[in-house]
């Protein structure tokens, strides 16, 4: 039943199979979201193991090499040797540069194709080397850009259409975040909210299968507690929120600077008229710099969180770290290195957080207990402004600490983060580095180049152009046609004189070569202004 299809060709795929598929869509989805959380989950466990105990021992030698000019020279010796070896798994698949987030994005829109296997391996490596080196790069990114290679990978050799595939990634993709955080609620929404920019109940069904199911498999392997996690933060009364919409702007403020300064780095990096392997080797050498120096600032940024909440450091020296993980996460992610920037985003809010809350104690009267409260809001707040995804943002934080007693505080902070970083013009940081990635191949359309047929979903939002509208007064594009339209569990047979609702979900056929354009011009058509 569930493999029915497997050994049709799919260049044999008629507009019936498409339709025929989508009766028993959802049970399908079950079964393969399920085994793709199992290998997944499997995967990052692996990969977030392997890199821990890298990181340990690396991070033992930087400790060995005070006034012992030989180890000095010996850990730089690896250090280079690491880095020519990055160098090469990205010169071998290119698409494993950054975080992987864009990229999967670009692969869902149908502007980007990778080869799922290379990626799969080749991020695999040298995302553990660049972790275990100390670089500021995270490991949910590589690890997202992972789980959506194994969901392409389930996908393909399941011979699915190509609407199915387009699932099969997003859950995927939330395995993959749900098995490096230990967060599958934060997985499922990051995959929805910013990845599939979706949520229909098959995306969400299959996401949380795969999300749960991962999460379940690193549970039993890694233990129960998540990536993060925080002792029970005390309620901060309501008489000091005023000083959590100050605190929402500065994050705000930050999120400006981080995007626009991760541009500026990376295009500074492309002009820099040296060849790949010393590009990569800079943030190599910086990392060992770092780690027999202030080895606190190396790697993502979790000894440095975990830090903030027992280390009672002053205003100054939070403010050298500050500018210190700005500048080193900059020179990381803009070399091209396997990484993510979820994880260094998360430090520098709740460093940003705690020098905020340490000001209060100092200057505004703010009872010291609440500080590590600051830190953990701002990083809500950071990654809200930051990435344009607040919900998941807010999950998170109620993930890692296990209360649900701050949302009022979280929302403050992550809204008004949000509205700054708005007024301010700043943009989503996946979909900046996606239209540069696209940008630099010299391309802003799609690459699919066949007449294969493929189904879109889309949401209608209150205020958009269709909605009140009946379909014949529609200006649909060419080589468009919408096959059914759901509203709640009912579905409708599309006519002429069927009205569009606010709520209503689309299921649009487009074929595959025109799969962006189309993209863009139906968002145009169902989200409000």
């Amino acid at each position: 039943m569930f493999i029915r299809r497997a050994r049709k060709n799919r260049e044999e795929q008629s507009v019936g199979d498409i339709l025929e598929s989508t009766k028993s869509l959802k049970y399908n989805m079950i079964f393969y979201s399920f085994l793709i959380g199992i290998l997944s989950g499997l995967v990052i466990v692996a990969y977030r193991i392997l890199g821990e105990k890298l990181f340990e021992i690396v991070n033992g030698l930087y400790g060995k090499t005070s006034g012992k000019p030989l180890n000095i020279a010996v850990v730089f010796l690896c250090l280079i040797i690491a880095s020519l070896f990055v160098a090469f798994c990205v010169k071998q698949e290119p698409n494993i540069s950054g975080s992987g987030i864009p990229q999967v994005e670009g692969i869902i829109t149908r502007r980007i194709k990778v080869n799922w296997k290379k990626v799969l391996f080749y991020k695999f490596i040298g995302g553990i080397i660049s972790l275990a080196a100390g670089l500021s790069v995270g490991r949910e990114g590589p690890s997202i850009q992972m789980g959506a290679a194994v969901g392409e990978g389930v996908s393909k050799n399941a011979n699915r259409l190509d609407s199915e595939q387009k699932y099969l990634i997003t859950s995927g993709a939330s395995a993959g975040l749900a098995a490096a955080f230990n967060a599958p609620l934060a997985g499922v929404m990051f995959a929805l909210e910013e990845v599939h920019k979706n949520f229909s109940p098959v995306v969400l069904t299959s996401a949380m299968i795969s999300a749960v199911t991962a999460d379940m498999v690193s549970k039993s392997i890694l233990g129960m507690n998540p990536s993060l996690r925080f002792s029970v933060l005390k309620i901060i009364p309501i008489k000091y929120y005023w000083t959590l919409i100050i605190l929402g702007v500065l994050v705000g403020l930050s999120a400006y600077i981080f995007n626009h300064g991760l541009l500026i780095t990376k295009h500074f990096y492309k002009k820099l008229p040296i060849i790949l392997e010393l590009k990569i080797m800079i943030p190599f050498i910086f990392s060992g710099i770092l780690g027999m120096t202030v080895p606190q600032l190396i790697g993502g940024g979790h000894e440095i969180i975990t830090k903030l909440s027992v280390v009672d450091y002053s205003i100054m020296a939070l403010l050298a770290f500050l500018v210190i993980k700005y500048l080193f996460t900059f020179i990381s992610f803009g070399s091209g290195v396997p990484g993510g920037i979820f994880f260094p985003l998360l430090a520098l809010g709740a460093m940003i957080g705690s020098i905020f809350g340490i000001f209060c104690v100092k200057f505004l009267g703010i009872p010291r207990e609440f500080i590590i409260n600051f830190a953990v809001l701002a990083m809500a707040g950071h990654f809200a402004a930051i990435v344009k995804a607040p919900i998941t943002g807010i999950i998170l934080i109620f993930e890692m600490t296990g209360s649900f007693e701050h949302l009022l505080s979280l929302a403050l902070v992550v809204f008004s983060a949000l509205i700054t970083s708005d007024l301010l013009g700043v943009e989503p940081v996946y979909d900046l580095l996606l239209k540069d990635i696209l940008s630099s191949k010299g391309k802003d359309t799609e690459i699919i180049e066949n007449d294969k047929k493929t189904l879109m979903e889309f949401a209608v939002h209150m205020g958009s152009k269709v909605e009140g509208k009946y379909i014949s007064e529609i200006d649909w594009p060419q080589n468009c046609l919408v096959v059914s339209v759901y509203r709640g569990d009912t579905e409708i047979l599309p006519r002429g004189k069927t009205m569009i609702l606010e709520g209503d979900m689309l299921t649009v056929m487009v074929n595959q070569s025109d799969y962006p354009k189309m993209l863009d011009y139906l968002n145009g058509l169902t989200i409000g202004a």
